[in-house]
């Protein structure tokens, strides 16, 4: 008999106990999509998630009553962290609607670090649907390195979609192909696509955002009338937004593989570049994917990211 709401179950995560609690709650209304299916999808996926969460700070966002209703995010490690998960003590400035822990120094943040399945089980647990990093990772003694992966947030404006995010998605990969760098996509699970590049460790993340808004800019002027580098969303009206801000120190971009916390769980799924192809060439052919079909897509091709590092 499945556990009704309010229940517990106390289960063994690779020799770690976790109580689990809720798993018919209804996270995602329309769909009637539960706790337990949003725990089971990310136990399923963590084979090809967790190498990308792997030694990096990881901010929350949690929906405790579901996507119908309020989400906050969450940096720090909460109030009844088990001890077992890893948190890095990070330097931070600071910034807007973060969650603090108690014992967290007003100038660092403890982020946890979810490198292992009972942590990302305990972060499902929390009603975590997205899983936020940054393009840094962190070592042992929590001090961050280097970037290793740059990223390029292609973001819609009104009256463009994906089929506009794939034909820009083409041109950022040959900008980024000159630099001597591979880009691998992913759909961002709400409106547009993330592109991604390994970066040999060389830059800090100033020189990552100065890379990655020279591409912007470049594309900007050579193509005005399909893309801006401009935030200033009044100026984004059928064309895509290059978001090359996001490899600052301290943004993060949703994760690829994980669940976005919209009407529908739908996921950062990576794509083939034949698949960015095809949806810029057919302005039906791309659409954002729900994590069954990841699963299915994982099951059939493995990590399509697995170059990425």
């Amino acid at each position: 008999m499945a556990p009704s709401e309010g229940s517990e179950v106390r289960v063994d995560v690779e020799g770690r106990t976790l109580t689990l609690s809720n798993l018919d709650k209804v996270l995602y209304p329309q769909t009637g999509t539960t706790k337990g299916e949003v725990i089971n999808y990310y136990a399923q996926v963590s084979p090809v998630l967790l190498p990308h969460l792997r030694d990096r700070a990881v901010t929350r966002v949690r929906w405790p009553h579901g996507t119908a209703g309020s989400s906050f995010f969450e940096k720090n490690a909460p109030n009844g962290t088990p001890s077992w998960v890893r948190t890095a003590h990070v330097p931070t400035t600071g910034s807007r609607g973060e969650s603090r822990h108690s014992g967290a120094r007003a100038d660092h943040l403890d982020f946890p670090v979810c490198d292992d399945l009972a942590t990302l089980t305990w972060l499902a647990n929390l009603a975590a649907l997205e899983l936020h990093v940054h393009q840094w990772t962190v070592g042992r003694n929590g001090r961050p390195r280097n970037p290793d992966r740059l990223v390029i947030d292609l973001d819609p404006g009104d009256g463009a979609g994906l089929h506009e995010c794939a034909q820009v998605a083409l041109l950022v990969r040959e900008r980024l192909e000159v630099r001597d760098l591979e880009a691998f996509a992913v759909t961002s699970g709400s409106k547009g696509l993330h592109l991604y590049a390994a970066l040999p460790g060389r830059l800090n993340p100033e020189g990552t955002t100065g890379l990655a808004k020279e591409v912007a800019e470049e594309l900007q002027k050579e193509h005005p009338s399909q893309v801006t580098a401009t935030m200033t969303k009044s100026k984004r009206s059928g064309k895509v937004f290059l978001d090359w801000s996001q490899n600052a120190g301290s943004k993060t971009t949703l994760s690829p593989y994980s669940l976005r916390g919209k009407e529908k769980p739908y996921v950062a799924a990576p794509l083939t570049w034949d698949e960015v192809e095809d949806g810029a060439d057919d302005p039906v052919a791309l659409e954002q994917l729900r994590f069954e079909q990841v699963l299915e897509r994982v099951a059939e091709h493995g990590d399509l990211l697995s170059g990425l590092g």
